[in-house]
């Protein structure tokens, strides 16, 4: 089975320009973790997650110390709250994505998810244009099928 015959190929993505807030409130609207982010002309710059948002709310010192006491709702985290509208998604998403294409096949797709902790890939063509985005959850739909109908 091919990431073609799984993925979904209506993409919900985000531009650069976008405001952190506004997409938040998609991500949140969704129910999903992460989007991809697209320039105007449909290629793929970026990904953006909750994640990105959680590191940028959170102070930068918790990434070098690990483990750290933390006050509930401290100043510095509503401040940083208050500011994501003011701040767009180009500037906290990733740059470096791992994407796949629509001929790669169901193992090869888990492997990369897997050793990238992906939860979800976009899928591009030769021309770097997003064309689907496969997750997770689609992995596992196809595995379960796969299951209940041999071949």
């Amino acid at each position: 089975m091919k990431v073609k015959e799984i993925m979904k190929k209506e993409v919900i993505s985000v531009r650069p320009t976008d405001s952190v807030l506004d997409v938040l409130n998609l991500l949140l609207k969704m129910e999903i973790s992460g989007l991809p982010v697209i320039d105007e002309e449909a290629k793929l710059v970026g990904m953006f997650t909750e994640k990105d948002i959680i590191s940028h709310i959170l102070p930068s010192y918790i990434q070098n110390v690990g483990r750290f006491i933390y006050e509930e709702n401290p100043k510095a985290t509503k401040i940083k709250l208050a500011g994501l509208n003011n701040i767009k998604v180009s500037q906290l998403m990733r740059k470096e994505v791992i994407t796949t294409t629509e001929d790669t096949t169901l193992c090869e797709v888990a492997r990369i998810m897997l050793t990238n902790k992906a939860r979800r890939l976009p899928v591009v063509d030769k021309s770097g244009k997003v064309v689907g985005i496969v997750a997770r959850g689609d992995v596992l739909k196809a595995f379960a099928k796969e299951i209940e109908n041999p071949r």
